[in-house]
């Protein structure tokens, strides 16, 4: 089968496109043949080898985390699916591959693909919106009432966080560009904040929760807006203790990973906030959940662009400019006829 290798780590490192060996499935795997993959900054992290101390994946590697596909074989232990179901997962952490023609995956990171989605728009879904089902339901648990503010919501978390926290009853305030203002009122934004004009810590005041996605000075300047018990949540660093020791990394990791959080837990403290670093992991139940949300109608997806899968490079390139609205994907139909 036909896929794209990451040979050594390094900034902007092209994939090169080569011939792979089959997957192995095993007995509680379902093998997918991949109809879509969709691209996240973590590839191009990983890639440029920014996350080897947490995820330490040795070369030759296929990444890719975000797959939509059809099933052609199941394990020996496997009830939940079968041979032709149509179906969307993000792989857990070290069984990652989506960007080749096939890929084994745990049944238990897999869910049936939303019957109302095609298989583009299914693959950018799984990574963006199990992250904002993570940060507003279960850190959170945001409930009607709160107040929820959620940086660069044109992006791919952005976009499912908005709709996902308004569903649960919130209000919604949002920071994006002019070219992305309509469509975050589109979701649901309550409030809308122009970050290249308006200060946000200006316009807004006792916040129950913000999601933070962009640099450092946003996530301590995102302090100012939260009322005491608050909680503020990033998915872009820095990583704190509590998820050094859920990963379990060795003492030096975890001491390193302290220190380079320890500004930022400080300040929250001293405002009487809480703050956590939150790394999405795998998880086929709450997908399913997903898609009964977007079956209803209450979260639809918004895909910037598809690439054809020999352009994976240059969609990957797309990924990094940051202007994307929405999620970037692969169509593999052509590439299979």
């Amino acid at each position: 089968m036909k896929g794209f290798v990451l040979d050594a780590y390094g900034k902007g490192t092209p994939l090169r496109l080569t011939d792979l060996p089959e997957p192995e499935v095993g007995n509680d795997d379902v093998l997918v043949e991949v109809h879509a993959a969709g691209l996240n900054q973590l590839d191009a992290k990983i890639r440029d080898g920014a996350f080897k101390p947490i995820l330490p994946y040795r070369t030759p590697l296929v990444l890719g985390h975000d797959v939509a596909g059809r099933v052609t074989a199941v394990g020996a232990n496997v009830t939940r699916f079968k041979t032709g179901d149509d179906v969307y997962a993000r792989p857990r952490d070290g069984r990652i591959g989506a960007f080749a023609e096939r890929i084994a995956i745990h049944q238990d990171d897999v869910a049936l693909k939303p019957a109302n989605l095609s298989m583009e728009d299914a693959a950018g879904v799984p990574l963006t919106a199990l992250t904002a089902w993570q940060v507003l339901v279960d850190r959170t648990g945001v409930t009607p009432g709160d107040k929820v503010l959620i940086h660069a919501g044109s992006g791919g978390v952005g976009i499912f966080a908005i709709q996902l926290a308004k569903h649960l009853g919130a209000t919604v305030a949002t920071t994006a560009g002019v070219s992305g203002a309509d469509l975050v009122r589109s979701l649901g934004a309550d409030v809308v904040i122009d970050y290249r004009t308006e200060d946000f810590t200006k316009v807004l005041s006792g916040y129950d929760v913000v999601l933070n996605s962009l640099d450092g000075e946003t996530l301590e300047r995102s302090l100012d807006v939260l009322k005491p018990g608050g909680k503020l949540i990033s998915i872009s660093g820095p990583p704190d203790p509590a998820f050094a020791e859920a990963q379990g990394l060795n003492w030096i990791v975890r001491q390193i990973i302290g220190l380079g959080s320890r500004k930022i837990r400080s300040k929250a403290r001293a405002r009487g906030v809480q703050y956590s670093f939150l790394f999405m992991k795998a998880e086929g139940a709450q997908l399913g959940r997903i898609a009964e949300r977007i079956e209803a109608g209450d979260i639809r997806t918004v895909n910037d662009r598809t690439f054809p899968f020999e352009a994976l490079n240059e969609a990957l390139a797309y990924v990094e400019t940051g202007r994307a609205k929405g999620k970037v994907v692969v169509s593999l139909k052509a590439a299979q006829q």
